[in-house]
Order: C-alpha cells, then sequence, then structure tokens
C-alpha cells in the first residue's frame, strides 16, 4: 500500500511496522546485540580468568537458566504481545506499579548497554586506526560518528537494520569458525580432553564468579520479544526465534571457548589469562590462523560492536516507544514515522542522550573502556537480571491464575527454577559487582542506585496515574491476545 514500505502491511498511525521481521530477522538482531566477536575476544578473557577450564561448561548451564526462563516467558507472551515485554509481563503478573517500575528499569538498563557500547567502539577504532595511519585520534571522534550512522540506520526503520545486522553477524561469527578449524585442524595445544563439562569442574565452589560473568554473555536474548508487535506470524515467530538464540549462545560459546581451552591446554588456560587477559584470544589468533585472517578479525571487532550498538538502539527505542503510547512518558515518544514505521522520536531521544553520555565522558577525561564501558554494562547486566527474575515471578502468578490448562511445567516448574537460578546469579552480580566495573564503593553505589532510581520512578508514575487519570492506569498493559487460551474466546484490548 502507499506510504509503507514493500512488504509491510498497513498499520494504524503511531504503530510500528507489521509482518517486518520473520525468524531470521529476529535471531540476527538479537545475537547482533550480543556481539559475538567482541565477547569472545575482550569479555571471555575475564571469564577464563575466574574460571579457568570449566568455562564451555558453564556456558551450557547458564544456557539450561535461560532455556527454562524462556520457557514461561515464551507461554506468557501467548497472551501478552507488547514492544515493551518486560513491562507488560510484569504488569500482568504482579501489577501495574510493579510492571511500571520494571518499564523504567528496562529503559535505564538497555540504554546503559547501548551507550557503553561506544565505549568499545572508540577504542577499537582508535587502535585500529592508529595501526593503519599511524595517527592518534581521539576514541569520542569515532563514538560520534557511529552514533550519528546508528541513529540513521534506526530512523530508516527495522527492516533495513535487520539485514545490516544480520550480514555483520554472519561475518564475525564465520571468522571465529576459521579460528576454531584452524586450532583443531593443528590439534591444539596437543591435549585434547573434556574435562571442560566434568560436573565437578564446572560446579566448583570457586566458580561463583565466573557464573556471575558467564550470565551476561545472554543479556538481551529475551530481546526477540520487544519486537513482537513487528514479528511475521506473530507469537510463533518470536517463540521459534528466542529458542533459538539460547540454543546458539549457549553451544557456539561452549564450543568456541573450549577451542580456546585447547589451545592452550586443561591446566595452563587459567595461568594464560591471568598472564595477559587482554591478548589470551588474540593470541591464539596469532598462533593458529594466517596473518591476513587476524586483520580482518581486528576490523570485525569494529562491526561487530557497530552491530551491537545498532541492536540496542532499536531495542532501547522500542521500550521508549511502548512508554510513550502507555502515557508512562511523554506521549510524543510513541510517535512512529508514517512511512517507515520506525519510532523516530524514541530513536532521536535514545541518539540525544548516548550523544551527551559520549561528551561527557570524553569532557571529564574517564577512561572509554574502563569507565563508560565497564560501567555502563555493570548496569545493563543488573538490571536484566532484575527483570528476567521479576518475569519469572510474574509468570507463575499471571499464568496459574489465567492459563493454568498451559500446564505445570510451564506455569510453574520451568519458571520457578529459573527465578531461583537467576536469585542465585543476582547475588552473585552483586557480591562480585568490584569485578565487574573495576570500580570502587562509591561508583558501584551510584551504579545500583540509577537501577533503584528508575523502579522507584516508574512505581511514583503509576501511582500517579492512578490517582489523577485513572482511565489511563486502567489502559496501562492491555495488549492484545495473539493466540487465546483453550476454550476461551480471543479478544483484543486497544492500548491506552
Amino acid at each position: 500500500m502507499p506510504g509503507h514500505p514493500p512488504g509491510h502491511a498497513a498499520t494504524a498511525p503511531g504503530s510500528l511496522a507489521s509482518n517486518a521481521m520473520g525468524t531470521k530477522d529476529l535471531v540476527f538482531t538479537v545475537l547482533a546485540a550480543l556481539a559475538p566477536l567482541t565477547l569472545i575476544v575482550a569479555v571471555a578473557p575475564l571469564h577464563f580468568l575466574k574460571g579457568g577450564a570449566a568455562v564451555p561448561g558453564a556456558y551450557l548451564v547458564a544456557g539450561v537458566v535461560m532455556a527454562l526462563f524462556a520457557v514461561g516467558f515464551m507461554t506468557m507472551s501467548r497472551y501478552v504481545r507488547n514492544a515493551g515485554a518486560f513491562y507488560a509481563t510484569i504488569s500482568r503478573g504482579l501489577g501495574k506499579p510493579a510492571g511500571s517500575g520494571a518499564a523504567m528499569l528496562a529503559v535505564v538498563a538497555y540504554n546503559a548497554l547501548q551507550i557503553s557500547t561506544y565505549g568499545a567502539l572508540g577504542v577499537y577504532a582508535t587502535e585500529t586506526f592508529k595501526n593503519y595511519f599511524g595517527r592518534d585520534v581521539p576514541w569520542w571522534v569515532f563514538a560520534i560518528v557511529g552514533l550519528v550512522f546508528v541513529g540513521w540506520l534506526g530512523y530508516r526503520g527495522i527492516h533495513t537494520s535487520a539485514r545490516i545486522l544480520g550480514a555483520l553477524l554472519v561475518l564475525e561469527t564465520a571468522v571465529l569458525v576459521v579460528l576454531a578449524a584452524y586450532v583443531l585442524l593443528k590439534g591444539g595445544s596437543g591435549e585434547w580432553s573434556a574435562a571442560s563439562f566434568a560436573p565437578s569442574r564446572v560446579f566448583d565452589p570457586g566458580n561463583s564468579a565466573m557464573f556471575a560473568l558467564v550470565a551476561g554473555a545472554f543479556m538481551g536474548f529475551e530481546a526477540t520479544a520487544i519486537f513482537s508487535e513487528e514479528a511475521r506470524g506473530g507469537i510463533r515467530t518470536v517463540r521459534r526465534a528466542t529458542y533459538i538464540a539460547v540454543g546458539f549462545i549457549a553451544v557456539f560459546y561452549a564450543f568456541i571457548t573450549w577451542v580456546v581451552v585447547m589451545a592452550y591446554g586443561v591446566d595452563k588456560i587459567a595461568g594464560a589469562a591471568e598472564a595477559d587477559p587482554v591478548n589470551l584470544v588474540v593470541a591464539v589468533f596469532d598462533r593458529y590462523v594466517p596473518a591476513p585472517i587476524t586483520e580482518v578479525m581486528h576490523i570485525l571487532l569494529l562491526t561487530s560492536a557497530f552491530a551491537a550498538l545498532l541492536a540496542l538502539h532499536n531495542a532501547a527505542n522500542r521500550y521508549f516507544f511502548a512508554m510513550g503510547r502507555e502515557g508512562l512518558l511523554p506521549r510524543v515518544l510513541g510517535r512512529t514515522h508514517p512511512k517507515t514505521k520506525a519510532p523516530g522520536a524514541a530513536g532521536l531521544v535514545q541518539t540525544v542522550l548516548a550523544g551527551v553520555a559520549v561528551v561527557v565522558f570524553a569532557v571529564l577525561g574517564i577512561d572509554p573502556y574502563l569507565g563508560l564501558l565497564l560501567w555502563g554494562s555493570a548496569l545493563g547486566f543488573l538490571g536484566i537480571i532484575c527483570l528476567w527474575a521479576l518475569c519469572s515471578v510474574a509468570i507463575i502468578r499471571f499464568l496459574r491464575r489465567e492459563a493454568p490448562q498451559a500446564g505445570i511445567f510451564r506455569t510453574t516448574v520451568a519458571p520457578g527454577l529459573s527465578f531461583v537460578a537467576l536469585a542465585v546469579v543476582l547475588f552473585l552480580v552483586l557480591t562480585n559487582l568490584p569485578l565487574l566495573t573495576g570500580a570502587g564503593t562509591t561508583t558501584n553505589i551510584l551504579i545500583v542506585g540509577l537501577g533503584v532510581a528508575g523502579i522507584v520512578a516508574g512505581v511514583v508514575r503509576a501511582l500517579y496515574l492512578r490517582a489523577r487519570a485513572p482511565r489511563l492506569y486502567a489502559g496501562l498493559a492491555q495488549t492484545s491476545v495473539d493466540e487465546p487460551p483453550a476454550g476461551r474466546r480471543e479478544t483484543t484490548v486497544g492500548h491506552a
């Protein structure tokens, strides 16, 4: 139809583009946000530092926990389909004030993750530019250039973003597969072992900090539900994409980290990580693959960070959009571009917010990696884990009350087990927060305080609406039902 991108169904004014994303698009968007190459090269060494050879097995354990969470989350998504996924789920299960608090925490968390990644982009780009051209350029220059491109692509709409994210994800995944092939073909360190997956090694009490870190590798997989209003095929597409994403993260990361262990040896990997964590994986590239492939890897680190920025920009936008549409944030954020159906106002706000953060860190001279990246990532990580845990409780309450026919495993066992595991992970993250941030007590208190402030602001806003705008309050989190429970007639409830 005129005014809509090809392949997009007509949508109501102020709505997102319907039928814009298939399973592949959703999977690529979520995995791109996780930045596989960046995680393996820049983050996994810290995992090895705390867990040694047990890291591959830890990824599989974390994958089981996330799969249990996904079972309840996807069952809940049959009844709640909303761009503010956490917000809608928690509102329907724990009440609208709790849902509003969760919404604001999600806004803080996703923006923190997105903005912090500009630190990684700036550092990688500065080093690459210096290596190729011999000149030092401030990190913030590259961050601002990346910010402009991310904002522009986000404005172009989710269809354009999905294509770019898919291409970049394939490239960065391919270079890791090439690394694995060379290590395996050359026999690694000569010591082939499955010790990395032995329960006695993986569940060693000394690995608590490792599990706190490894859980971060899954951060954002649930973003498939954020794009549920734009998914082609409805919740079935979202459900399929979610399980594929969880399975890929767990198996692929376990495999690649096991290859790194084989490159060093089971008994030597921890020592190597302690001796030089920054170059732990880079050294494997240097030792096992041809030099041109290593050069490609360094370039792909830039595209990996850029892909994560774009994917997280789109996710943060959807929360701003959902909150504006609901009236929890200014209504202007709930508007979309008439042609691309992108949340233009929300995208602009997110871009400006990121720009301000980059400028502040640059002016204050705070290290982009040790400051912007680590601090922002820690804030986002804490927020997402809290939301996972709250969702698990909300899922149990809602499904046991409204959809008991879904079965005891989906309504109680899976979300219950995931809540217990996530509560443990949250405790481990809080007790190991200095490790995640590399900062002192004051900074860590500020990071936690920002998350708490987001929750409080959301709850206060909901209570204000309940007292002053009861009709608006009544419409919060009332979303369309995608697949009605058996024996119940399907209904559609409009947004406030």
